[in-house]
């Protein structure tokens, strides 16, 4: 029998997959897809994930696959830059850095293939759960399979069929918009430093960065609430480039211009925040977006994962190497109430960040005065972007202190 059966093999899984099995867990990681090439992965590691990253060993893995740290933040408001900051953000701190998760990922199969006690099933998904006195004790697979185990652990993202399975109720929040994501090929302009762009013109909202693989990533805001604007059918309809180039200053227009052969379809990227008022049921724990789905704002799905791992290895170790099925079922509570608060403020401030933008969104004459006077007064344009600074703070390093404490072995 195995342990511990793993549902999704993405950074949560298999981080955890790996820190388990180096510590003697028998551990068994099941992933409906046969590869790690979806369409859309996050791929920025803020200081907390880094230092999550650093306590798993993996450092040395992100030094070898493609990764490109970020050099900058520029916000531009109706053709004007407002303000820019630099990476990284604190003295002696770590530089925000965007790494290929599918190079991540596969990196780290890599390493936890290695151990004997480590079995990974792909391209068949969970069905259901196996249930024994209302205790799970293991999983039914697609194709009928059954694999037992002490533990279930969902790690299948938003839409998790562990959650749904273990009849685990989703708060989910209100949100206001989707993301339309672009891949396009950059331009050497844009490649003497890697800045995060966001831009706000009329109606227009998106970001723009070089992603980890040297292509040019966009993510334009899709307001739900306008009619037609999440029909994929209106897409095709649109220039997208000229579209994304008439809300650019005429240096960003002409580089998406350049490219305009290079623009591949566009992914939709729905925006689901919420948070599981329980995270498990006798058998069963969930973490990472399968617990708490994170706004992308800021880039927190990965951070929060990663460090979701980390707890849950510290208090999964002792009580799997002793087997008992009550002192399991007994610490996923508290695996779930070390982790709430943070979630809970990370998400405050992502909701806070997103305010902002809708309020320069909403109120055309508040976007002309901020575009028109904050570049002119040095005073006041040092002030917004100090506020922005410090708002960012926990966003980037984590509300709490995290530390890997079981030793391998």
């Amino acid at each position: 029998m195995s342990q511990v059966v793993i549902i999704g093999a993405g950074p949560t899984g298999l981080t955890l997959a790996l820190l388990l099995v180096q510590r003697g867990v028998e551990v068994t990681l099941i992933e409906a897809s046969r590869n790690f090439r979806r369409t859309f992965r996050g791929e920025a590691l803020m200081p907390s994930g880094l230092e999550a990253i650093e306590q798993m060993g993996l450092t040395d893995l992100v030094a070898h696959i493609p990764h490109r740290p970020l050099a900058a933040w520029e916000f531009i408001i109706e053709n004007r830059a407002i303000f820019r900051v630099e990476e990284p953000m604190e003295a002696g701190g770590k530089p925000c850095t965007l790494i290929s998760q599918p190079a991540f990922l596969e990196g780290v199969m890599a390493k936890v293939s290695e151990y004997p006690n480590f079995e990974f099933i792909a391209g068949s998904g969970v069905r259901d759960i196996l249930w024994e006195r209302e205790r799970a004790i293991g999983v039914i697979l697609a194709d009928n399979r059954q694999i037992p185990a002490d533990l279930v652990v969902g790690a299948d993202g938003r839409n998790s069929i562990v959650r749904q399975q273990a009849n685990l109720a989703i708060d989910l929040a209100a949100q206001s918009y989707d993301i339309l994501w672009f891949k396009l090929a950059s331009t050497p302009e844009l490649e003497l430093e890697n800045i995060f762009y966001s831009v706000l013109c009329g109606d227009a909202a998106f970001g723009l960065f070089l992603g980890s693989e040297g292509q040019l990533q966009i993510g334009w805001s899709l307001n739900r609430v306008t009619e037609g604007q999440n029909d994929p059918k209106q897409w095709q309809k649109i220039d997208w480039v000229e579209t994304l180039a008439v809300a650019s200053p005429d240096w960003l227009a002409a580089a998406l211009r350049q490219q305009a052969d290079t623009l591949e379809r566009p992914f939709l990227l729905s925006v689901t925040v919420g948070l599981c008022p329980q995270w498990h049921a006798p058998g069963v724990l969930l973490l990472g977006d399968a617990a708490h789905p994170m706004s992308p704002i800021r880039a927190q799905g990965i951070n929060m994962a990663l460090r979701d791992v980390i707890v849950a290895a510290n208090h999964l170790v002792p009580v799997l190497k002793q087997s008992h099925l009550a002192n399991i079922d007994a610490v996923l509570a508290q695996i779930q109430a070390e982790r709430v608060p943070e979630i809970v403020r990370i998400q405050q401030l992502q909701r806070a960040e997103i305010a902002q933008g809708e309020l320069l969104h909403d109120y055309p004459p508040l976007r002309y005065l901020v575009s028109r006077i904050v570049p002119r007064i040095p005073l006041l344009r040092n002030r917004i972007r100090q506020s922005w600074i410090d708002r960012q703070l926990q966003l980037r390093k984590g509300f709490t202190q995290v530390s890997l404490q079981v030793s391998r072995g």
